[in-house]
């Protein structure tokens, strides 16, 4: 046996996972409350305990984890054009792990200057220009540039009282996506300043390798799972929903390119690989998001509760985020919530395609990624796994005639992450990445209900 430990410090749980790399296997998972506010070390020692009831005393040979607590990794991108280079900084943002809290653009005027002191964030992408293109950039504070580089080393110059890093141009011709080496950056960033100053130094130094923010062990899960290894394959296309407390995360491991003829790509291209964070949408602190975005007729529709009633539910959940469904009623308004959540996330995050007439006849205009070919969705979430209705409430991922012009998946096959894995395998993946995609393979269930 070679036992190895995988931690996740969440905002409110340290969750971990035990593996043995050598026979392949799951030997138990547990959490506790994470401690950040005194010492992160606290929750990590009663997951641990916690999990030695489940597993018996483990020598573990390494370990690794990865990080969304105190807020997780908190940035501002500031780009030039709002569909284009602004666009493409936050993608490069979120792809990274990130929790974008403002996006700027155009030059920045004093009161956006006041807004990001204000809010106090971890780092700050700096993009604009395609290189060769326009050189004048505001020089408000970037750690990461990655802008146009006939002008990087002047804004590295501007900067010399800041800690910056110079990078790849994410967008260095006119929509073409460059993000993985400003991504690779902001990682780096996170593992050498940020971990200290979230205080997880103590955390860090118990680990064998790097650590990296939760939603980017969980993109690379999702990538791993898709796409495989040369020895092992992946599962192909798909998409991801991870429904919390506060947001939705959806991912989209595909290529989005148009499946319907006579069709004309408008905007910014997409990655292959995307995260987008619906930060108003979740099952407790954001639970009026979801009722704005829905609407309390089509909660009280799902619910079977009336809307007066629904609304006085949601006002309790909202207050006591800790709630826990007690009986039918509470279960079924989480279902209601839950299946909107989904919905309203994955709408946002898939592509949209609209009719117009051209001289050449009928023609088709779509915006963002074309999602109707994938067959695998995967889902994770307490409001999910711990439901008898998983599939009923990953159902609502799917196109809706009610909305034709939405590009979400056709038809799939719901795999449901029961154990919370997910971001383990991610963390696994970077080391052992065979042994992480096979028991992705086996420890994923089929929602068959």
């Amino acid at each position: 046996m070679k036992p190895v430990l995988l931690m996740d410090f969440g905002s409110t749980y340290t969750k971990l996972t035990a593996v043995d790399v050598e026979s392949e296997t799951l030997l138990g998972t547990a959490s506790s409350y994470t401690t950040v506010q005194t010492d992160i070390g606290e929750g990590l020692q009663n997951a641990l305990d916690i999990l030695e009831q489940k597993t018996g005393k483990l020598d573990f040979a390494e370990r690794y984890a990865c990080s969304s607590a105190a807020g997780g990794l908190r940035m501002i991108t500031s780009g030039l054009v709002p569909e284009l280079t602004a666009e493409a900084a936050k993608q490069a943002s979120l792809g990274a792990g990130a929790k974008v809290i403002r996006v700027y653009s155009y030059e920045l005027t004093k009161k956006d200057v006041a807004e990001i002191v204000a809010s106090r964030p971890d780092m700050i992408l700096l993009v604009g220009g395609t290189d060769g293109g326009n050189s004048q950039v505001d020089p408000i504070c970037p750690i990461v540039i990655a802008g146009n580089r006939n002008c990087a080393d002047e804004c590295e110059e501007l900067l010399e009282k800041w800690e910056t890093h110079v990078c790849e141009n994410v967008m260095p011709k006119f929509n073409e996506l460059n993000i993985e080496p400003a991504q690779h950056e902001i990682r780096q960033i996170f593992l050498n300043r940020i971990i200290q100053a979230k205080g997880l130094s103590k955390a860090s130094e118990l680990i064998s390798g790097i650590m990296m923010p939760t939603p980017a062990a969980m993109m690379a899960a999702m990538q791993l799972l898709a796409e495989g290894t040369k020895t092992e394959s992946g599962i192909g296309e798909l998409v991801a929903v991870d429904l919390g407390g506060a947001t939705t995360d959806v991912y989209s491991i595909a290529d989005g390119m148009p499946t319907q003829s006579n069709t004309i790509v408008k905007g910014l291209m997409e990655p292959y690989a995307k995260r987008t964070v619906e930060g108003d949408i979740g099952m407790r602190y954001s639970i009026w998001g979801i009722v704005d975005a829905a609407g309390i007729d089509r909660v009280s529709q799902l619910s079977g509760i009336a809307p007066e009633r629904a609304k006085e539910m949601i006002q309790f959940l909202s207050e006591n985020t800790e709630t826990l469904p007690q009986d039918q009623e509470w279960e079924n308004l989480d279902f209601a919530l839950a299946s909107l959540a989904v919905e309203t996330a994955v709408a946002r995050h898939a592509g949209t395609i609209e009719q117009v007439y051209t001289p050449m006849g009928l023609a088709y205009s779509q915006i963002g990624k074309d999602l109707t070919p994938v067959r695998r969705i995967v889902v994770t979430g307490g409001a999910i796994i711990h439901t008898k209705r998983t599939g009923e409430i990953a159902a609502h991922s799917l196109q809706n005639p009610n909305q034709p012009g939405s590009l979400r998946p056709v038809d799939a096959k719901f795999l449901v992450d029961r154990k919370y894995i997910l971001a383990a395998m991610g963390l696994l993946g970077q080391y052992y990445p065979d042994t992480a995609l096979r028991i992705m393979k086996k420890e994923l269930v089929e929602a068959t209900e």
